[in-house]
């Protein structure tokens, strides 16, 4: 069996426990799941294309987050907690994690719907943004960082969602030179772990976390890519 494979049945496992954990989820294990995440796209894009894409989505995202955390821009005014383990500039270096490890999901759904180069960049960005429908507000109602103006969604505000799809456009900008050309079957995994995300998260904030307008809203969004995405790979 693939690496990638195998952690992506371990990261699977590891988020349904994750998910069933009663109250709040400690920090650590937090941390062990979004490194087993990192390190399960990482693998997949090591295994099928270069994981060089992934580390620069990584080193673009954590730079966003800097300038944000320091100047409010581009997502609005916020800052982190100490929950996520060390920081530089006020910034956990766990937060590259966020960026790196699903970029690569993201980028290769995005190509099944759009293969062109910048549309899929567009897209792209949108279904990590989409991504964030989710992360976001379980983040920060869990203290891993916090929104002092609130917001309309969850007390996240709209910023926050421009600025990942702008981040997100430079992220893909990158990644649009380093990995050219449509998906294929080699792709399958990033694919895989987008559609699982997309169902877990769904089924977690539902069905688990009693957070029906999280899970509503997660699931039209990146429900929005991955459906298109799966029917044009396996042409349902």
């Amino acid at each position: 069996m693939r690496a990638s494979r195998a952690l992506l049945a371990a990261l699977a496992g590891a988020q349904v426990a994750y998910g069933r954990v009663p109250g709040q989820r400690g920090p650590g294990a937090t941390r062990a799941l979004v490194l087993l995440m990192l390190g399960t796209s990482a693998a997949e894009a090591a295994e099928a294309r270069s994981a060089r894409p992934v580390a620069a989505a990584g080193a673009i995202g954590f730079a966003a987050e800097l300038a944000g955390v320091a100047t409010g821009r581009p997502f609005g005014h916020y800052h982190y907690s100490d929950r996520l383990g060390p920081s530089v500039g006020g910034v956990p270096l766990l937060a590259a994690a966020a960026w790196a490890m699903m970029a690569r999901p993201s980028w290769v759904a995005a190509g099944w719907i759009a293969p062109r180069r910048l549309p899929r960049v567009a897209l792209a960005a949108a279904a990590l943004t989409a991504w964030d429908v989710f992360l976001d507000p379980r983040m920060a109602r869990e203290g891993y960082w916090t929104w002092p103006g609130g917001g309309r969604y969850e007390g996240i505000p709209a910023t926050n969602f421009l600025g990942w799809w702008v981040t997100g456009l430079g992220v893909f900008g990158v990644w649009s030179l380093l990995e050219p050309g449509p998906p294929d079957a080699r792709d399958d995994g990033a694919l895989a772990l987008y559609a699982w995300t997309w169902l877990g998260e769904t089924f977690a904030n539902a069905a688990l976390w009693r957070r029906p307008r999280v899970a509503a809203a997660g699931a039209l969004a990146m429900g929005a890519v991955a459906v298109p995405a799966l029917r044009r790979r396996w042409g349902a």
